[in-house]
């Protein structure tokens, strides 16, 4: 009997695996046959390959297997077309032309439907922060003050709205597996009880995804150096070669601690403003302490200089896990902790006029 049966068994075995979860992805690309179409996947910074296919006559098929859905990217080799669209087990259909890959028609992921619902959504918003940019910038071109200051308002307006509609889709579907990818990219901007809040809110299956383990892990981080907490003190070398101790700025009445580095555009766009404000409130008790992420020494030297950063400037060139910017859940550059002349945290990640009224503020509350 046994050996009757045994064979049976395993062929029973074999048959749930086979048709257990899976991705079935099924091209159809005109102007594809014999291009080779390979699928990626970022994954501890960096792209893997996880399948890939030759076209014949324009069709190609791509079978496995993922454990939660995520972004993928299908690179047509040697052609310089991709599209990306969200993987998930599920039969997926990818059509349209090679020569505008990047805009195929993906059907079958109900992730990436959810995605593209959510992209039509924020359209209107996001056409009207177009056109208002593209205003802003001829009025800043031709010197309008009032113009640039009314637009300025009204493009912070909409982007406020943008966000409302991303931060609606979390709270209101705690089921999709978009939901932590999307509170992934606003968690800069966000304290780590929301992020906290928000993940705890989330279906138990998403709440076993990769990208919510990495959001808790920065919650982690994220609740020593929070508002109201004490700012941790550090050690690092100035542009002498100098050690530099945070407890040793700490003290006026207000200092801010300013990461940035040279290679970082966004950065180098907010040094001015940063400027202007140590100019006009440094006598009044406002200090910084710029900490650069330059692994290159000149290039970080040459910034300094060239933005006329006059303030005490210290180096944190290490790895992310043993750096201050770890230290200070820093993930993301520009990024700033305001003190005031305790040590203790009050404000994260303000910028611009932003924080130009938030220090004028403060400096007459403590005058």
């Amino acid at each position: 009997m046994k050996r009757i049966f045994y064979p049976v068994a395993v062929t029973i075995l074999f048959a749930a695996c086979s048709t257990g979860p899976h991705y079935l992805i099924d091209g159809k690309i005109s102007g594809s046959d014999t291009v080779k179409f390979i699928l990626l996947k970022k994954e501890a910074g960096s792209y893997m390959q996880i399948d890939s296919a030759v076209s014949r006559k324009g069709s190609f098929k791509m079978k496995g297997s993922v454990e939660f859905p995520d972004i993928v990217q299908l690179i047509a080799v040697n052609t310089g077309y991709r599209t990306s669209f969200y993987l998930e087990n599920s039969r997926i259909t990818v059509s349209g032309r090679l020569d505008s890959l990047f805009n195929a028609k993906i059907t079958g992921s109900k992730t990436n439907d959810e995605y593209r619902s959510l992209i039509e959504a924020k359209k209107p918003l996001s056409e009207k922060y177009s056109d208002l940019y593209i205003e802003y910038q001829m009025a800043y071109q031709t010197e309008d003050t009032a113009k640039t200051s009314r637009l300025e308002k009204e493009i912070e307006s909409v982007l406020e709205q943008r966000n409302a509609v991303d931060l609606d889709f979390i709270k209101s579907n705690p089921a999709s597996y978009l939901a932590p990818m999307i509170l992934k990219d606003h968690s800069y901007e966000m304290e780590a009880e929301e992020i906290k809040a928000a993940i705890e809110a989330m279906d138990t299956n998403v709440a076993r995804t990769p990208v919510v383990k990495e959001l808790m892990e920065k919650v982690a981080l994220m609740i020593p150096v929070s508002i109201g907490k004490k700012a941790p003190d550090f050690t690092l070398n100035d542009l002498k070669g100098n050690a530099v101790t945070l407890s040793s700025k700490v003290g006026v009445k207000l200092l801010l601690i300013d990461f940035w580095a040279s290679w970082c555009n966004p950065c180098r766009q907010e040094n001015p403003n940063i400027v202007k404000l140590y100019n006009e409130f440094h006598k009044q008790g406002f200090d910084i302490l710029g900490v650069s992420l330059d692994t290159n020494r000149d290039a970080w030297l040459k910034a300094v200089a060239a933005d006329k950063l006059t303030w005490t400037q210290v180096n944190d060139p290490g790895q992310y896990d043993d750096s201050v910017a770890k230290l200070y859940a820093v993930d993301l550059i520009p990024s700033n902790f305001l003190l005031d002349e305790t040590g203790t945290i009050i404000a994260r990640n303000v910028t611009g006029k932003d924080l130009y009224n938030k220090v004028k503020e403060l400096l007459g509350n403590r005058q």
